[in-house]
């Protein structure tokens, strides 16, 4: 579906949610990092070719000036920094790791409580061990209890029309999601997307509605205590696993400015030390190629770290708040009713 859903409910998929245009949105989380780059590398490079070709002048200032070392003095002094900020990301995401065994058993006996929680919801003996296949079994049976709760209420339940739309909403979605989970592989952007296309948040919020606003038999009852108890485990589930997605593209970020410096050290070093604006080679192959080329290169690293931070900031941007949360702007939610205290 596109949009908010036409009967008033938020839309499940996150890119209808989102105010970003689906290219955007894509361009920002679905597309490979890697195609990410090129990209970006050749709209510098055309960005850097046009002016160049189009400035009245700007070949015979290359060539007549300092503006060339100046450049690359700027880049080389910039590559040694941004490498900096990589030694500095990395100790950021080694500290997560690092801590007495104290500490390092706290974690444990929490990682393991969480698991069991999880495996008596599932109703398995041990909770799965892949990221995907714990969260697919999560909503599963979120999907599952949402039918038993539909089934539990009659049609001529004062509740049957708001559980109806819970319901509908939720067993759909729990679908979708599932199958985008089959056999996704952690590390990659799937298993987090597909987490994110599950809207448990206003799941959350509606059952919590039905539970206070209407008297439901024991077997309803208990079926909707059990939904919302896993869609409670959901949400935790999933901010765990984006810590650690993050802390995984963190370390790929570092590895790939890491990477990219190098040829960036080395052509703006060679470029103050060893071209010669009015030598043969800008002669025959032209000053401003030349330089577009090299500034190119000497800019990798900054592409490289903004392909990775686009996509952290706009996950980070849609999942800031972990619960019956919406913090966009919508007209699907109603307001809920209470009193001040001022009528006392």
């Amino acid at each position: 579906m596109d949009g908010d859903a036409d009967d008033g409910r938020p839309n499940d998929q996150l890119r209808a949610r989102a105010a970003e245009s689906r290219t955007k949105l894509w361009f920002y989380l679905e597309a490979d990092r890697r195609l990410v780059v090129a990209g970006l590398v050749g709209a510098v490079l055309l960005a850097l070719l046009v002016v160049g070709f189009l400035l009245p002048g700007a070949a015979t200032k290359l060539r007549g000036t300092d503006a060339v070392e100046t450049l690359f003095q700027g880049f080389l002094t910039a590559t040694i920094t941004g490498v900096t900020l990589v030694l500095t990301l990395n100790q950021l995401v080694l500290s997560q790791e690092l801590g007495a065994v104290g500490d390092q058993r706290e974690r444990m006996v929490g990682a393991l409580e969480f698991r069991e929680d999880a495996a008596d919801l599932v109703e398995a003996p041990v909770s799965p061990a892949r990221p995907s296949q714990f969260l697919r079994a999560l909503v599963q049976m979120a999907g599952r209890h949402a039918r038993d709760l539909r089934d539990a209420v009659a049609e001529e339940h004062s509740a049957h029309a708001a559980v109806d739309d819970l319901t509908g909403s939720l067993t759909d979605n729990a679908e979708a999601v599932a199958s985008d989970l089959d056999g996704a592989q952690f590390g990659e952007f799937d298993v987090l997307s597909a987490a994110l296309n599950f809207n448990y948040s206003w799941k959350i919020f509606a059952a919590q509605r039905i539970r206070e606003t209407e008297t439901l038999d024991d077997d309803a009852e208990a079926a909707l205590d059990s939904l919302v108890d896993t869609l409670e485990l959901f949400g935790p589930a999933r901010e765990h696993f984006k810590t650690l997605y993050f802390q995984w593209e963190l370390i790929n970020l570092s590895r790939g400015i890491l990477t990219a410096a190098l040829p960036a050290l080395l052509v703006a070093v060679g470029m103050i030390a060893f071209f010669d604006p009015a030598g043969d080679v800008s002669r025959t192959v032209g000053i401003v190629p030349v330089v577009a080329v090299t500034s190119t290169v000497s800019v990798l690293p900054f592409l490289v770290l903004l392909a990775y931070v686009l996509r952290i900031a706009t996950v980070t941007k849609h999942t800031l708040s972990i619960g019956p949360f919406i913090l966009r702007e919508t007209e699907q939610v109603e307001e809920v009713e209470w009193d001040d205290g001022e009528s006392r």
